[in-house]
């Protein structure tokens, strides 16, 4: 059996991190004078971070995990039109998606659900000596890792009670590649 293939994503207008199959990762970086067409720059890193036959580069991951839009928050407008472009790519390419709040992955990586970036970029140094050039990468990186996990093949190890955290996030149903 092969290992489960999950892509982490971290949204955001400006800057949006990526975790790829095999947990490297990077930031989409984009420029405020391009508009809207920053769209197309996320949509088509995700394009390519996901893959499959509709761009010639083989399968799709099993799944993609995406943080959550943020509620209340100033940022969910711009972020809520990054979602939109991204969730119709994975639709297009068919690959099943979840969705984690950044409560949730930050409990899930550290054991509690409030604070700043300090402590998961500390709890990816602690799990796995990780280091990352951005949150935006720390976090698309706990997203893969929570997939990961998800699919029963989890990269670090992790407090049963941190991992229970992951029970809040609606999964899509994997069996037979309905969704």
């Amino acid at each position: 059996m092969t290992a489960p293939q999950v892509v982490g994503l971290d949204l955001s207008l400006t800057a949006s991190g990526i975790a790829y199959r095999d947990g490297s990762t990077t930031t989409v970086k984009t420029r405020q004078k391009d508009g809207d067409r920053r769209l197309l720059h996320i949509a088509e890193a995700v394009r390519v971070a996901v893959g499959g036959p509709h761009v010639g580069l083989g399968p799709v991951p099993d799944l993609v995990v995406l943080e959550d839009i943020p509620q209340n928050s100033f940022a969910a407008k711009p972020i809520s039109m990054v979602h939109g472009v991204v969730r119709a790519v994975l639709i297009e390419a068919g690959v099943p998606y979840a969705l984690v709040t950044a409560a949730t992955l930050k409990a899930y990586a550290t054991g509690k659900g409030s604070g700043d970036k300090v402590p998961m970029a500390m709890a990816a140094y602690k799990r796995a000596g990780r280091e990352f050039a951005d949150d935006n990468q720390c976090d698309a990186w706990w997203l893969w890792v929570a997939g990961l996990d998800r699919l029963g093949a989890p990269p670090v190890d992790l407090p049963a009670a941190q991992r229970a955290r992951l029970d809040k996030v609606k999964w899509p149903d994997l069996r037979g590649g309905a969704w």
